[in-house]
């Protein structure tokens, strides 16, 4: 039965006319996101860049599962291509990436999955659960971009910080500080971190970029053996010196990723 979905918010970037690349963002992210990546480097392709289920200016409402952000991701590109697309997914964008191919084929021309968080251990994501629940916001706005520089955006260009904090960070009805995300939400998804990997229909290009300073790491080896083994010669592994965010600290080597898989270079 197909799910009753609510029409996702979304940023387009390029010329006008049909979509060409899909880009999901990760966990507790947002479809602004890919901005710079989509306006300086890549300005000639047509992107649509969602904000999930429980993101940013999407609907908040349950269900929060990945098989949810599929269905409105498939009626999103069904309106806003005429073919089907490049799907380019970062971390729970990547899992979601994977979900979308192997559930919807026909709309997915390839894939580029950068340091795609799936298949993961359920005692880790549980961990990373109860973690957030305890502090989920933060006293200013100082507070969040520390934390931030010090994790995994520690790589990423101080003004793309900033510009992403503009867009992300809100004051809370306790007069605190958190992201525009359902706190709710974010704890279904850890859970569907745990799921079993999904696999595009054989044939499908696809290319993993694994984060080389990611610790511990998503990319498992699981999961690149799967990948290998199911698609062969249309599976490529990349590894960048980066840490998670790659799409934000490499962009131009990301664009270079993209622009090989539309044939464009």
């Amino acid at each position: 039965m197909k799910l009753v979905t609510h029409p996702l918010h979304h940023h387009r970037y390029g010329p006008p006319g049909p979509v060409q690349i899909l880009a999901i963002h990760g966990l507790t992210g947002h479809g602004r996101r890919w901005h710079t990546l989509s306006t300086v480097h890549l300005p000639e392709f047509a992107v649509a860049a969602p904000d999930l289920i429980g993101h940013g200016r999407s609907s908040w409402a349950a269900p929060w599962t990945i098989d949810a952000n599929v269905a409105a991701l498939a009626t999103l590109v069904e309106n806003e291509a005429d073919g089907p697309v490049l799907v380019v997914g970062h971390s729970f964008g990547g899992a979601i990436a994977l979900h979308l191919a192997a559930a919807c084929p026909d709309l997915v021309s390839g894939l580029v999955l950068l340091d795609p968080a799936t298949g993961l251990d359920g005692q880790w994501m549980r961990e990373i659960a109860d973690a957030m629940l305890a502090s989920p916001d933060y006293t200013d706005r100082d507070e969040a971009r520390t934390e931030k520089l010090t994790g995994s955006w520690a790589d990423v260009s101080p003004a793309e910080l900033d510009a992403d904090l503009d867009e992300h960070l809100v004051a809370l009805p306790n007069g605190r500080y958190g992201w525009r995300i359902s706190l709710p939400a974010m704890m279904s998804y850890w859970s569907e971190l745990a799921r079993d990997i999904a696999m595009p229909r054989k044939g499908t290009p696809t290319t993993l970029v694994r984060a080389e300073w990611t610790a511990p790491p998503y990319v498992s080896e699981e999961l690149i053996d799967q990948l290998s083994g199911h698609l062969g010669a249309d599976f490529t592994l990349l590894d960048f010196a980066c840490q998670h965010m790659v799409p934000h600290a490499k962009p131009a080597e990301t664009a270079i990723v993209i622009r090989d898989m539309l044939g464009a270079r």
